[in-house]
């Protein structure tokens, strides 16, 4: 008996095709192009506010295709997984943290070995965030604020706020940012230079400006401060950059993409977008653009929108660490160009499995002795080789492999919709497959 979630094979079958370039024509993996920047937009999206379309990104290890979802590999492995596969499953592009790799193995040795595409033996391109996220979240304290404005309801708590403003003045100047490893607990100090050093190092062909992470428990004043803060931290990361480029020389060229904070207040985002648009240091100006920071779910799509309005046309966008699949639709309406999260793989390790019906658990009991796929109509690796009562049984017996076939199929199921997506644009298929997406997952 086949898994009640999974859906009929019909309605599953763009989870059957192959990967995406088989499907669009696309260069091979890791072929380089002629050119190691720029964006093409190739087709606009009718829908909503008409700021959805499908391009290509342009880097020194090959093209990119969007809409687009990267997977992330925090410290250089995508976990369960070797790069063949992530392949294999039809990913274009990958994520590092520079904060990680920063701690270990370290930046320089990842230079010398190359890049982080030739030390973890991934041929196409790859993006490494600033790591301003992780040096507040894990090695500066601030964890304990997110947790509070994740747990919802204390948003509005002036004694909430006042501790979320406290926890970033213990850490955050005008300069940088001091945090302790998480690992050892030894002392760092991170500023814009040297997260570009440490990124440059890593030799990624997309990377990102150093940002302020703010939350929603932050009040207006701190995040207007708080904002101002990060455009100087930008035009500082673009004069580094100008300068590391010029003197590495021979290293393929790697983009800088700037960072749009402002919460959810419509006149900073549009500030901060019009603002790292513009910016120019002699000559120098962003290549794309990451939209970060504190936001709402159900506020996600007009914020991005707004975003998407005062950046143009000519250089993509990337939403940071989003991966349901309502929010690729609603993001990629509002202008989104690519996406990333470490969701797929970290709840594949805690037996979580996405299906066009929605998610299930493979441990509950129902499955021991489903000896069909565990989604009908995917063709995903582990699908197509391995039963339901398989995986439950590897997760039930603490085997390792449990992980790996978890998280093939659902970093497949992840990439696959937003490469549907795309493709459906192309066709003029959009607000069908939409619909019927989106109906079948949330009645799931």
């Amino acid at each position: 008996m086949s898994s009640p979630h999974a859906g009929s094979v019909l309605a599953n079958s763009w989870l059957a095709a192959p990967p995406p370039r088989a499907l669009a024509d696309a260069q091979p993996l890791g072929t380089f192009s002629g050119r190691d920047r720029g964006f093409d937009c190739v087709t606009r999206l009718d829908t909503g506010l008409g700021l959805g379309r499908v391009g290509t990104i342009h880097t020194a290890h090959g093209t990119i295709h969007t809409p687009a979802f990267i997977p992330v590999g925090t410290k250089a492995n995508i976990k369960a997984l070797v790069p063949e596969m992530v392949e294999a499953l039809g990913a274009q592009a990958v994520l590092a943290n520079a904060y990680h790799l920063f701690l270990q193995p370290g930046s320089d040795l990842i230079d010398e070995a190359g890049g982080v595409g030739s030390f973890m033996n991934w041929p196409g391109p790859t993006y490494t965030d600033s790591g301003g996220f992780q040096v507040l979240s894990l090695g500066a304290g601030f964890k304990k604020v997110l947790s509070q404005e994740f747990s919802g309801g204390a948003t509005d708590d002036p004694r909430i706020r006042m501790q979320a403003v406290k926890a970033s003045n213990a850490v955050v100047d005008d300069d940088g940012v001091v945090f302790r490893s998480h690992i050892d607990g030894t002392k760092h100090r991170f500023t814009p230079e040297v997260s570009m050093r440490i990124q440059h190092e890593l030799g990624s062909d997309i990377m990102f400006a150093f940002d302020e992470l703010t939350s929603l428990l932050h009040p207006r004043s701190y995040q207007e401060s708080s904002l101002e803060r990060t455009h100087e931290w930008a035009r500082r990361c673009l004069r580094e950059h100008a300068r590391l480029t010029e003197v590495r020389v021979g290293k393929p060229y790697q983009q800088l993409w700037g960072v749009i904070q402002g919460a959810q207040y419509e006149d900073l985002r549009r500030h901060a977008a019009r603002t790292m648009s513009a910016m120019d240091e002699d000559g120098i100006r962003f290549d794309g653009f990451g939209i970060g920071g504190a936001l709402e779910k159900e506020n996600l799509g007009t914020i991005v929108g707004w975003v998407s309005e005062e950046l143009g046309e000519d250089r993509p966008r990337h939403l940071l660490g989003i991966s349901e699949p309502e929010d690729f639709f609603v993001a990629v309406e509002a202008g989104a160009d690519t996406f990333d999260c470490v969701n797929p793989s970290r709840v594949a390790r805690n037996a979580a499995i996405y299906a066009p019906s929605g998610r299930f658990n493979v441990t509950n009991r129902r499955f021991k002795r489903d000896f069909g796929p565990l989604v009908d109509g995917c063709g995903c690796y582990t699908c197509t080789h391995y039963s339901a009562a398989y995986v439950h049984h590897l997760f039930k017996a603490k085997e390792i492999l449990a992980s790996t076939l978890a998280t093939i199929h659902n970093e497949w199921f992840t990439v696959r919709l937003v490469d549907t997506i795309r493709q459906t644009i192309q066709s003029g298929d959009y607000e069908a497959f939409r619909d019927d997406m989106l109906g079948r997952y949330q009645r799931g």
